[in-house]
């Protein structure tokens, strides 16, 4: 459960946020432009940076009355161009061909043009802008759910926050829309976060409505351990964003379409603390590593980025979960029958429920004898009996005692294979590099 002394502590960070980076780094005029989606758009258009497509644009009630809404696609997102926190946005998401203006959305409702004009008419009078005041309503293109997400996600589309400062990326967070949050991925309204590790891309530890989550609300999805895809190219994205639109303390919502890749979503000069909590992290540390480098390039800020927090969520995992977090490929410290120890690299398997180790290994270390019982195995040559015998070694600090069927493994690299039967007290990181000691 998240510590709240520690949450508190973290958003009484905001004040010196606000005075120490957020003040000084982004003038107003780069405030104008994050909270100006259209003006953001063409900026970063015009920079050859992924941004949604535009289908129009209505700025007043005469264009509203002559727009022609046979030329909107089957499918697209309407939207105010100075809303705050997705509200104000309607997704359509198909046409039915019996309805003059057939347009469908997520939960099975008809949307006629009478039902979106109401909608702009709102629009342009403020309902939804950031202040109340007259606003531009437009269409853009909907972005098309990428087959990662498709068994966590019924309605909506997951975005990716990063805030970048001093062009280095210091944290990032999925952003999951729920059924509870209407299919927006917004935290307040019940959407899911998840810590994102700056490293390596791969989803971390996860926050819905301030609690840690290991699931996907009402599944038994987990929701660490997904590898965000294009990593490298998003992180370069949003650097080369900041740089373009001058916002220097940036927030920016980046979402994967499923052919397209990676598309700017929206700028934010006053990006919010909950992905702080996601990350189990403060902000304020981060910010300060990065304070007054000097970094001229993208890559250079990617760089720094994957070196300066990649990994260090791993260690609040640790901590958090009381596991360790061990890789694919992980060295190990076998116990010989003396027991000395011997190092060997071993392949971490959790489709395999048993420890395996090499026949001629176990022999060499004159472990052969300490068989326990045989097991049935089925493998390429059919069904086989398999001796299980007495192994100790120990994996990241712990010593492990288990039983060990005998295989032949002379003709693979990982001489053992350690089953999730064996890794009850660890947590497994796709991603994780081989320490090369």
């Amino acid at each position: 459960m998240w510590n709240y002394l520690k949450r508190s502590k973290y958003i009484l960070g905001m004040n010196s946020r606000n005075l120490t980076y957020i003040r000084p780094s982004n003038s107003l005029r780069a405030i104008r432009i994050a909270d100006n989606k259209l003006r953001a758009k063409k900026l970063l258009k015009k920079a050859n940076l992924p941004v949604l497509e535009t289908y129009g644009i209505i700025r007043h009630s005469k264009e509203l009355d002559g727009f022609e809404w046979d030329k909107l696609p089957a499918t697209f997102t309407l939207k105010p161009n100075r809303g705050l926190g997705g509200e104000g946005i309607v997704t359509v998401y198909g046409r039915k061909k019996k309805y003059p203006h057939p347009w469908i959305k997520a939960d099975g409702s008809i949307v006629q043009a009478s039902d979106l004009k109401n909608h702009i008419f709102n629009i342009l009078e403020g309902t939804f802008s950031l202040a109340g005041l007259p606003d531009t309503a437009f269409f853009e293109e909907r972005i098309r759910l990428l087959k990662l997400f498709k068994m966590y996600v019924r309605r909506g589309i997951p975005d990716i926050r990063i805030i970048v400062y001093n062009s280095v990326p210091i944290m990032a967070e999925l952003r999951m829309p729920t059924k509870e949050s209407g299919g927006k991925a917004n935290l307040h309204l019940g959407g899911v976060g998840v810590g994102i590790d700056l490293g390596s891309g791969v989803t971390t530890t996860a926050i819905h409505r301030d609690h840690l989550v290991e699931y996907y609300p009402g599944t038994r999805l987990k929701l660490r351990g997904l590898q965000i895809p294009d990593w490298k190219e998003i992180l370069k994205i949003a650097i080369f964003a900041q740089k373009e639109s001058g916002i220097g303390f940036l927030g920016i919502d980046i979402a994967i379409d499923r052919e397209k890749g990676p598309l700017i979503v929206e700028l934010n000069a006053r990006p919010g603390l909950s992905i702080q909590i996601a990350n189990l992290a403060p902000l304020a540390d981060r910010l300060q590593r990065v304070r007054g480098l000097k970094v001229k390039t993208a890559t250079k800020g990617v760089k720094l980025a994957k070196d300066l927090f990649g990994g260090e969520v791993e260690e609040e995992i640790e901590e958090t979960s009381g596991k360790k977090v061990v890789g694919i490929y992980e060295h190990i410290d076998l116990l010989d029958a003396e027991g000395n120890k011997h190092r060997a690299t071993a392949k971490i398997d959790t489709g395999a429920y048993f420890t395996s180790i090499d026949a001629s290994l176990a022999e060499e270390l004159g472990l052969v004898d300490n068989v326990t019982r045989y097991k049935k195995a089925r493998s390429a040559l059919g069904e086989e009996k398999r001796a299980l015998v007495e192994i100790s070694f120990w994996l990241d600090g712990v010593l492990i005692k288990t039983e060990a069927s005998l295989s032949d493994r002379s003709h693979l690299k990982n001489k053992v294979l350690i089953g999730r039967h064996d890794l009850r007290d660890f947590l497994i990181e796709p991603s994780k590099i081989l320490n090369k000691k």
